[in-house]
């Protein structure tokens, strides 16, 4: 028995030293790339740098230094290719050391290196500019020029990590929203403007069956009896559609909150199609919400109730 277990020992022991050697002769898995939320386009930090929400990227407080990444349409490369020149960043303060083309897993791009004076301080900046399938991608970064930290080669190293995914989970983009949706109501997102705003759509073959806007706005009438006109006020300033009748305007109660509701008859600008338009106004302190939903007249009865169900569901945060 003593032998047996001796002889096990020496089994275990070998089996570890060889997973051991297969361990070290594998290659180390790279970190995976970091997406600010919301965004599409991610990539490896330094190390040092964290996500933000002040911007869509990453940031060293401490050291005053930065990741800024931007998307632009896709036809937006050409023109940034001959625009984004030496004598266009002079006039923004930053002297170009060298511009040089790079190829990236998402595409190809250029990459401007250079400096930059603002605030009585030295910046170290590198400006990318990459086209990928569907869209054309801006990196800003910048780093203190006397601090070691971010140096040529750690920031290449993180550049050369920018990626790509496909899309982003709606549950994020509205994280991006200063209100809360319980229920899409089988609405589609469009588009998030942070912090301001969501735009919702329900694409049917050849157009839109219906669409919403939500928007978070400052200021509105102070007075309970200067609601109506302002609500008419915003409503005319409703884009896409002619022809508008009012059908109805009254006050009513939105989520426990003041608000006002406005419905009318119209005909979508372009399309010439018969629609119907409403517009909730949700009144708050120092600030409101405006939803304007609008769809095709033939089916407004079952949107309607999609929209209702969606505007009863929103929450300011």
């Amino acid at each position: 028995m003593r032998f047996s277990n001796i002889k096990s020992i020496r089994a275990c022991a070998g089996l570890a030293a060889v997973l051991a050697l297969m361990a070290f002769a594998m290659p180390a898995r790279a970190a995976d790339p970091v997406f600010p939320t919301g965004s599409r386009v991610g990539l490896v930090p330094p190390a040092g740098m964290i996500p933000t929400t002040i911007f869509p990227g990453f940031e060293d407080a401490a050291k005053n230094a930065a990741i800024i990444i931007t998307t632009l349409p896709a036809t937006a490369y050409a023109q940034m290719e001959k625009t984004v020149v030496t004598d266009a960043l002079k006039k923004e303060g930053i002297s170009v050391e060298k511009r040089e083309p790079i190829q990236l897993n998402i595409g190809k791009g250029f990459l401007i290196v250079g400096t930059q004076a603002a605030d009585k301080s030295r910046y170290r900046k590198w400006l990318l500019v990459a086209a990928a399938d569907d869209l054309t991608v801006f990196v800003n970064v910048q780093a203190p020029e006397q601090d070691g930290t971010y140096t040529d080669t750690v920031v290449r190293a993180a550049l050369a990590t920018l990626s790509l995914r496909a899309t982003v989970p709606d549950e994020e983009r509205l994280s991006l929203l200063p209100f809360t949706v319980g229920d899409l109501a089988g609405f589609h997102i469009e588009g998030v403007l942070p912090g301001r705003g969501l735009m919702l759509v329900d694409p049917v073959e050849g157009g839109l069956d219906a669409r919403l806007w939500v928007t978070a706005l400052e200021g509105g009438p102070a007075e309970a009896d200067d609601r109506a006109n302002f609500a008419r006020v915003a409503f005319d300033g409703i884009a896409g559609i002619k022809d508008v009748q009012i059908t109805m305007s009254e006050p009513l109660r939105i989520g426990g909150q003041a608000g006002f509701q406005t419905m009318a008859q119209a005909k979508g600008s372009i399309t010439g199609i018969d629609m119907m338009v409403v517009q909730w106004l949700r009144f708050g302190s120092g600030g409101f919400l405006q939803m304007i939903g609008m769809g095709r007249a033939d089916n407004w009865t079952a949107i309607l109730a999609r929209l209702r169900a969606v505007r009863d569901s929103i929450e300011p945060k």
